[in-house]
């Protein structure tokens, strides 16, 4: 897959400061991220935050259609077909560890990121785009997390962000991989602006014609200048989709127990083809994928962020080693015949052994891929419940090294059915 990143260094009119533009480019595949157009567009970020010239850094995507639309899927793939499990643990880990860490700079920058998310905004692109200072979508905006559909599940710090909007509407995204428009994007909180696709010129002329302050206020600067263009897309916001089923939505996603939850999200009463879609979705989904993203939300719901991407490395690695996420890439990407083999045909029939491989750490502590994002596994601080003493918060606090007892304990004391 051929890729690149655009790098631009605009002067600002008073010759002292730049804006820093990265473009995403890698049109043919909806700007999917290779390796290469990873590290550097990592490279380059941890360059623009040390250069003291560069007031703020703009992220956008080549093209019409497309912000970015994911990972290098089809590279993994291949990958995932040819090699041995030894070699796709190397190559998966160190494409993860790569990007999470870039979309950990993103979170923590200390300059203003301005994410401009026109069109399809999926997966990896998520990543990207939801650790932005200043979220910026368009009329054409379409954000999902998609990976029920291919077996693998919403990372690149899902746990952490679909964790931060309202309770319920992360893990329907997550079980659906439903696509969001602009204006639920705004309203849930998964976006900051909605502004036209022609006012991007105008953003990067207003940045650079900008008296820029030595250090601070550059936030508010930034988000002044973004609230001012907005006014002028306010009659071109998209009806809601989402947001008038928000409630009901709340309410079917509130049930302990998973089978219960898809059943009621089946059951909305809602005569529109964006939801119909979602629950063919989820119906077609991985189910191996609902489990694990039902996880995410009710069980880990309290790591930070350092501690979400951690996990998250390590089950992507085992995702890969197990056959599902290749799967799901094959029929849905590869051979485009729409009729993934999952292990498993329903949620009940998914065995706990599965889910239980799959979320325990590959490395421990000390040598964790990302244990220099500032935080380790800190076990014993993870409240998955009231009870100290449940199956997972026990888990948590060794490691996982005993599966046995999570299984014993955590599967029996939660409503997996």
């Amino acid at each position: 897959m051929a890729g690149k990143v655009i790098f631009e260094e605009p002067t600002c009119h008073d010759s002292s400061y730049k804006i820093g533009i990265a473009t995403l480019s890698n049109v043919s595949s909806l700007n999917a991220l290779t390796y290469d157009m990873i590290e550097n567009l990592y490279q380059q970020l941890i360059e623009w935050q040390c250069n003291p010239q560069i007031v703020c850094v703009v992220l956008n995507g080549a093209g019409a259609k497309a912000f970015c639309a994911g990972g290098d899927v089809r590279t993994m793939y291949k990958v995932m077909s040819e090699k041995n499990d030894d070699d796709i643990a190397q190559f998966c880990t160190d494409y993860f560890s790569l990007e999470y860490r870039c979309d950990h700079l993103i979170h923590k920058y200390k300059k203003p990121v301005i994410a401009w998310g026109a069109g399809f905004v999926m997966g990896g692109g998520m990543g990207l785009f939801m650790g932005a200072s200043h979220r910026v979508v368009t009329p054409s905006s379409k954000l999902a997390m998609p990976e029920v559909s291919i077996g693998l599940y919403p990372d690149v710090g899902a746990t952490w962000f679909l964790n931060q909007i309202d309770e319920g509407i992360g893990l329907f995204l997550g079980l659906t991989g439903m696509s969001v428009n602009a204006s639920d994007s705004v309203d849930l909180g998964l976006a900051d602006y909605l502004l036209l696709e022609e006012q991007f010129e105008e953003l990067t002329t207003l940045l650079c014609t900008t008296h820029w302050p030595d250090n601070a206020h550059r936030h508010e600067i930034v988000s002044d200048t973004l609230s001012n263009l907005q006014i002028f897309a306010a009659e071109s916001r998209p009806a809601n989709q989402l947001m008038p089923f928000k409630m009901q939505i709340e309410l079917a996603c509130s049930h302990p127990d998973l089978y219960m939850i898809v059943q009621n999200i089946k059951a909305i009463n809602c005569e529109e083809k964006w939801l119909d879609k979602a629950i063919t979705n989820m119906v077609s989904g991985s189910p191996i994928t609902e489990y694990i993203c039902f996880l995410q939300m009710r069980h880990y719901n309290k790591l930070s962020l350092e501690e979400s991407f951690q996990l998250e490395l390590s089950m992507s690695v085992r995702c890969a080693l197990l056959g599902e996420f290749k799967e799901g890439v094959r029929a849905r990407l590869i051979d485009k015949d729409g009729m993934p083999n999952w292990k498993f045909d329903s949620i009940e029939s998914v065995d706990r052994e599965t889910i239980d491989t799959l979320i325990t750490p590959l490395w421990t502590v000390d040598n964790h891929p990302l244990n220099g994002l500032g935080a380790s596994y800190r076990m014993s601080e993870i409240r998955e419940s009231d009870d100290e003493n449940s199956g997972f918060c026990r888990a948590w606090k060794h490691g996982f090294a005993n599966g046995s007892e999570l299984i014993k304990s955590g599967f029996q004391s939660t409503s997996f059915r």
